[in-house]
C-alpha cells in the first residue's frame, strides 16, 4: 500500500485539507471513501466545466501494516501516540523502531513537506469508525475553527474529547505546534463494518472542503448532506464529555452487549464486567464508543447534551 492515496488540485491557491484515513487498521471506511473521492472528483472537473477547486486535497493512510492485517494496531494504538516528545525521540532512534513508531515517522514525513509549503489555512481531518452501531459524530480540537469545521459537517458535536484522551491527531495538528493557519478536526463515520460509513465519510470530507472555501457550495450534490442528516436525525447537536472510562489488559475489561452510540442509561446501570465486578454508572447520560473488540484503551465513554 503506498503512503498517499491521492492529491488534487487545479493549481488555484487555497487552503490544504489532509485527510487521513486508516489511522487505525480495522477501519477502513476513510481510506475507501479518498479512492472513491478522488475518482469523483476527476469526474467532477470532466463534467462540469464551471467546477471550480481552490487549494489542496492530500489523501493519506494512517497505519499501513495494521490495515494490511485489518487489526487496530500492530503494538499499541497510533493514535496515542502524537507527542511532541515521543515524536522528537523517534525521529532519531533510526531502525530500531517498533511497528507504530515507523508508522508515525513515515505518516509525518510525509505530511510536513505539504504542510510548510501552505501558505493558507491547513485542516486535517482524522477520519474513524467505531465498534457499536447508532449514531455518526465529528470531534473538534478546542479551536473556535476547528468547532466551525465540526458543525459542518452535520453530524452530532462531541466536545472535552481533547481533554478525555491524549496524545491524538487532534492534540498534534493545531495552533500550539504548528502555527495559526494550522487545525484538525475528527469524523466517526459509524461502525466499523456498514457499507454506509464510506458514503458518510465521502460526504464529511466534500463538507469540509465546502467550508474550508475549497469548493463553492453551488457545486457540491444535496445527496452529500442528506446522508449526514438523514443518520444525525434524533441525535443531540451538542454533547460534553463528562466521563472517560479507561482500561489496560489485566482489567479483563468486557463491555455488556447491546449498547449503541448515544444511547441514554440513567445511574446504577450495570454497563461492563471487569476483574472488580460490575462496572456501574454513577450519573446519567449517553453511552459513546462502547468497545466491543480486543484491542482499545478506552472502555466506553459517558456524554450529555449541552447548549453552545
Amino acid at each position: 500500500m503506498d503512503r498517499i492515496i491521492g492529491t488534487y488540485t487545479t493549481g488555484l491557491d487555497g487552503p490544504l485539507l489532509i485527510v487521513i484515513g486508516g489511522m487505525h487498521g480495522n477501519e477502513p471506511a476513510g481510506v475507501l471513501a479518498l479512492e472513491q473521492l478522488f475518482d469523483l472528483l476527476e469526474l467532477e472537473s470532466e463534467k462540469n466545466p464551471a467546477f471550480e477547486f481552490r487549494g489542496k486535497l492530500i489523501g493519506v493512510r494512517g497505519n499501513i501494516a495494521a490495515l494490511k492485517n485489518k487489526e487496530r494496531f500492530i503494538k499499541r494504538d497510533l493514535n496515542r501516540s502524537w507527542i511532541p516528545s515521543h515524536l522528537e525521540h523517534i525521529k532519531s532512534q533510526g531502525a530500531s523502531l517498533d511497528a507504530e513508531d515507523k508508522e508515525l515517522v513515515e505518516l509525518l514525513n510525509c505530511l510536513e513537506p505539504f504542510i510548510t509549503s501552505s501558505s493558507d489555512q491547513i485542516c486535517v481531518l482524522d477520519i474513524h469508525t467505531t465498534t457499536a452501531h447508532g449514531g455518526i459524530f465529528s470531534i473538534p480540537n478546542g479551536s473556535t475553527r476547528s468547532l466551525e469545521l465540526a458543525k459542518a459537517m452535520h453530524a452530532p458535536v462531541v466536545l472535552g474529547m481533547i481533554e478525555g484522551i491524549k496524545g491524538t491527531s487532534l492534540h498534534y495538528f493545531n495552533q500550539a505546534n504548528w502555527g495559526d493557519k494550522m487545525t484538525s478536526v475528527v469524523f466517526e463515520a459509524g461502525q466499523h463494518d456498514e457499507p454506509l460509513a464510506v458514503d458518510r465519510s465521502i460526504s464529511a470530507i466534500i463538507s469540509c472542503l465546502r467550508e474550508l472555501g475549497c469548493i463553492r457550495s453551488s457545486d457540491v450534490e444535496s445527496k452529500h448532506e442528506a446522508i449526514l442528516k438523514t443518520y444525525a436525525k434524533g441525535l443531540p447537536t451538542i454533547t460534553q464529555l463528562i466521563y472517560t472510562h479507561s482500561i489496560s489488559p489485566d482489567d479483563q475489561f468486557v463491555m455488556e452487549p447491546g449498547f449503541l452510540n448515544f444511547q441514554s442509561i440513567e445511574p446504577g446501570t450495570v454497563l461492563a464486567r471487569d476483574i472488580n465486578g460490575p462496572v456501574i454508572a454513577q450519573e446519567s447520560g449517553m453511552v459513546l464508543m462502547p468497545l466491543y473488540q480486543k484491542q482499545g484503551e478506552d472502555g466506553f465513554f459517558l456524554v450529555q447534551p449541552v447548549e453552545y
